[in-house]
């Protein structure tokens, strides 16, 4: 039962807000779990005696929902390392991996047809439609898209967005009305975007937000005439040297570009392009690719740069900010000594100098060369502190970035700003380590943004300071669930979790443009704020025309309302998307990381979704509510039904959850056990699951298959390259005939992570398997071995590896079409084999180069991708000489 709960504070309010929202109203079931991770994290470091009271302010225990486990969930370190797992176990991949793969793609054939984009509508987080118990709408966030990593701005209006695996967009017009302009490179992960003096745009791939390995890029390209044309590979500037790394920041002075990079600081000629990139400094280089410790699993995390710091005085005094975010004993800054070596400073006033105080670094320089700003994340801090990793936000007033530095801000200054986060457990700068940028106004020195959860602003030069961008409105006294209303009588605020910044005009208006975890906004860089000091002016940019949604998954059902279906699906940060037949504005069921979920088919309402870890719900109505639940919890019509593992933090991040192909009523659940419930849409309790089989303790499920009550399970444990396993487990639904596969580390089958399952209608022994990561030419590992995807025809007794002419690159998804052919998702693309054929050829046209994580057949007789940054796309199989779907939602042959 979902019961109601009234409390004075979720997060906290701001010194300013008089009290939380009104007495009687339950809060979103996202906000209470954000609570109780905030009251567990104060609690593991609170004095003896101290925890009961600590757990007893989060709220969520009192309204019975409590998700279990810690705060991974809520940031993205857990998210990021699955997806890192899956693409480098069991060893290190070597550089040019991608590169090699998206030339053998270059010279393969397409089938007839083309993809057609489902998701570029507007995305409205707020949709007043959904209001229910799981959802974030009326949060005030707005129209959303997938997260923003890069942004660059001018004075006539052109604004770039780069999404953080979707690509670089164009607006002509001040933000919206978006084009893609870099969908003919081989990589579409940003890690920086900037302008150059002349007004060339500058796009580093490989996006440094999350972690050492999960969205490497192929380098660094230039655009000479930004406003008209589009990104071509042969803009790529110097040759491959930084191709496989993941780049934080580009920094132009003294004719050079800088680029600090995961394997350290280097640079190039910004005039010649030509030429390879010179390798400045790399703290470890025994740890770069060719080194004699390449290959160690510490190899990534070894020579990881964030940001560099040039003297707008003199080009010649650089100033590096190196290191990892968990700490490590290279960690600091450095610059270079007479001999031309770099050496670590050892004292800049109060920015810390020492390895545990220095962290990922974030700086910005003002135009007039007066100041220096910094951000800086401590390692010690991430550890040792619950509440925040946050070391402070500095200024240099020499204007030099050798100081002296003084601290304006600390978590507890942002604290009492008018943050939301202000319960003890998440305050500001939690993710630090993930959250950072700074911007300072180019026209006052002591005016300046910066982003970490929330946007904050100073125009005093960090004497005071306001949150024009809180985390979200709920909590605050102007909040209401009501309906007729966006977020009550709040204004807008952002996304939260913010990643990038720039500044621009349009028609005279200076605009300050913000990238997040749900896309670009923009408000006048002078803007207005109310007496909490909110911003009353946001602008959402997220039209439908910028599609970087990143998505784990898709289900379609036909819609009862009427002609026409529904498509869901889950995505990073941005809960669950709905779109309802006719729908011109995508809508948000449930709030949070939605993971994989499972439609009904034959009624796109019946939705199962997992937040995290296994963290499942379900609604029979599309989530459809006014919000009439906070005042009568038997107005709930979303309902947790997690199974056992997800109390004891026994699944992975994004868990494996499937409905049997030939009952879709009858579903499995993947974590340390196999889960069945029979009941459908129906369950309304994680009570009503039963355990089929236990895969071994620390043995995680990474993918679930079931047809006609025959199950398949993949699994890893450990999961990472130091010491990772692998297996496939098969049983029956109902317990019975269960065991693990033979599968020796040097077999058929790689020894590496399992990632897809489907199974031959006709017959339940005749099963495909995917598998992730790269062949042994790129792996470094026991069993790397080759191939990508298999087949048997046994039970998996036996394997047969069907890769033939695929590219060597991560395989995620398989699905076994009506008539017999194979469609195969991947981290570049879509591939079909037919029936009968060995080959494979690129399926369709027109789906951007990025992860398609899910592949779907809809009872319409589409083909539905997943991708993990360029939204849902379809496929009409008919254009393979498939049938349609008829009257009740069956395809065709």
């Amino acid at each position: 039962m979902i019961c109601a709960v009234t409390f004075i504070s979720t997060l906290g309010l701001a010194a300013t807000q008089a009290a939380a929202a009104p007495a009687g109203t339950a809060l979103p079931f996202n906000v209470r779990h954000l609570a109780d991770v905030a009251a567990k994290r104060a609690a593991h470091q609170a004095p003896a005696g101290s925890r009961k009271s600590a757990l007893a302010t989060a709220g969520s225990t009192a309204a019975g929902i409590d998700r279990g486990g810690d705060d991974d969930a809520l940031n993205s370190a857990e998210s990021t390392a699955q997806f890192t797992e899956a693409r480098t176990a069991p060893g290190v991949v070597a550089p040019g991996a991608y590169g090699a793969a998206w030339s053998q793609l270059q010279s393969m054939d397409h089938t007839s047809g083309t993809w057609d984009q489902v998701t570029n509508k507007p995305y409205n987080s707020d949709d007043p439609r959904y209001r229910d118990v799981n959802s974030n709408s009326s949060g005030g966030s707005g129209d959303v898209t997938g997260r923003i990593t890069g942004i660059a701005a001018d004075n006539d209006g052109y604004v770039y967005a780069g999404g953080a695996n979707g690509g670089v967009f164009r607006s002509r017009s001040g933000g919206g009305h978006w084009e893609s302009i870099s969908d003919k490179l081989p990589s579409l992960s940003t890690g920086a975007l900037g302008l150059d003096g002349s007004g060339r745009l500058w796009y580093a791939t490989g996006e440094a937000n999350t972690g050492a390995t999960s969205y490497v890029g192929t380098g660094v390209y230039v655009l000479a005439d930004p406003k008209h044309g589009t990104f071509q590979p042969g803009n790529r500037v110097g040759g491959a040297e930084l191709e496989s790394t993941t780049i934080h920041a580009l920094r132009f002075a003294g004719g050079k570009v800088w680029a600090a990079t995961s394997r350290g600081v280097w640079s190039h000629s910004s005039s010649d392009l030509s030429g390879p990139w010179h390798l400045e400094f790399a703290p470890n280089p025994d740890y770069l690719p060719g080194g004699s410790m390449a290959a160690d699993p510490s190899a990534p995390y070894k020579n990881i740069a964030n940001d560099i710091a040039i003297d707008p005085k003199d080009p010649s005094k650089v100033l590096l900010a190196v290191g990892w975010r968990s700490g490590d004993t290279y960690n600091g800054f450095y610059s270079k000594a007479a001999d031309g070596s770099w050496q670590r400073v050892s004292s800049l006033g109060d920015l810390p100098t020492g390895a545990g105080g220095v962290g990922n670094v974030t700086f910005a320089r003002s135009a007039d060369g007066s100041r220096y700003y910094a951000i800086d994340q401590s390692p010690t801090l991430l550890t040792s502190n619950p509440d925040s990793g946050l070391q402070g936000i500095y200024v240099s007033k020499s204007g030099s970035p050798f100081g002296p530095w003084t601290l304006i801000a600390d978590k507890d200054k942002l604290m009492g700003s008018g943050s939301a986060l202000t319960s003890a457990g998440y305050e500001p700068g939690i993710q630090s380590w993930y959250n950072q940028f700074l911007q300072v106004d180019p026209n006052n020195a002591d005016h300046l943004y910066a982003g970490l959860e929330e946007v904050f602003e100073t125009a005093d030069g960090g004497a005071s300071w306001k949150t024009p961008g809180p985390y979200w409105n709920f909590g605050f006294a102007c909040w209401s669930i009501d309906p007729t209303k966006q977020t009550g009588d709040c204004s807008q605020t952002t996304h939260s979790d913010q990643h990038a910044v720039a500044v621009g005009s349009y028609h005279g208006q200076t605009s300050v443009f913000v990238g997040n975890d749900g896309g670009i906004y923009k408000r006048p860089l002078n803007g207005a704020t109310d007496a909490s000091g909110h911003a009353t002016d946001w602008t959402s940019l997220n039209d439908g025309t910028i599609d970087t949604l990143q998505y784990y998954s898709v289900g379609v059902g036909k819609d009862p309302a009427g002609h026409g279906y529904v498509v869901s699906g889950g995505l990073q940060d941005n809960g669950q998307s709905v779109l309802r037949a006719r729908d011109k504005v995508m809508g948000s069921n449930f709030g949070g990381d939605g993971g994989d979920t499972i439609v009904d088919p034959n009624n796109g309402c019946n939705i199962a979704q997992e937040y995290t870890n296994l963290d499942m719900w379900v609604t029979q109505d599309c989530g459809v509510n006014n919000g009439a639940w906070t005042t009568d919890p038997s107005k709930a019509t979303e309902y947790e039904v997690a199974p056992p593992d997800k109390d004891s933090g026994a699944a992975r991040f994004i868990a494996p959850i499937a409905a049997d192909a030939k009952n879709p009523n009858s579903w499995v659940a993947g974590g340390q056990h196999i889960w069945v419930q029979n009941k459908g849409w129906a369950i309304r309790s994680g009570s009503e699951w039963t355990s089929a089989y236990d895969l071994g303790a620390g043995h995680l499920a990474t993918a679930v298959v079931a047809s006609g009550g025959t199950v398949y399970a993949g699994w890893c444990g450990p999961c990472n390259n130091q010491g990772f396993t692998r297996g496939i487990a098969t049983g029956n639904a109902d317990g019975t005939g269960w065991h693990q596969l033979n599968l020796p580390v040097d077999g058929t089958l790689p020894n590496r992570y399992v990632s897809g399952f489907d199974v031959d209608p006709a017959n339940a022994q005749h099963v495909y398997v995917t598998i992730s990561g790269f062949s042994r030419a790129w792996t470094e590992g026991p069993g790397a071995g080759i191939g990508h995807v298999f087949e048997s025809h046994d039970g998996g007794a036996n394997w047969t590896d069907i890769s033939a002419n695929l590219p060597d690159v991560p395989a995620d998804s398989i699905r076994v079409l009506p008539n017999g052919g194979l469609a195969l998702g991947t981290d570049l693309a879509a591939f079909y084999r037919a029936p009968g054929d060995c080959e494979w050829q690129v399926l369709g046209k027109a789906l951007p180069t990025t992860t398609v994580m899910e592949l779907r057949v809809g009872p319409d007789g589409n083909l539905y991708a997943a991708t993990h940054g360029r939204g849902i796309w379809s496929f009409d199989l008919r254009r393979l000489g498939h049938g349609r779907g008829d009257e009740d939602g069956n395809v065709q042959g």
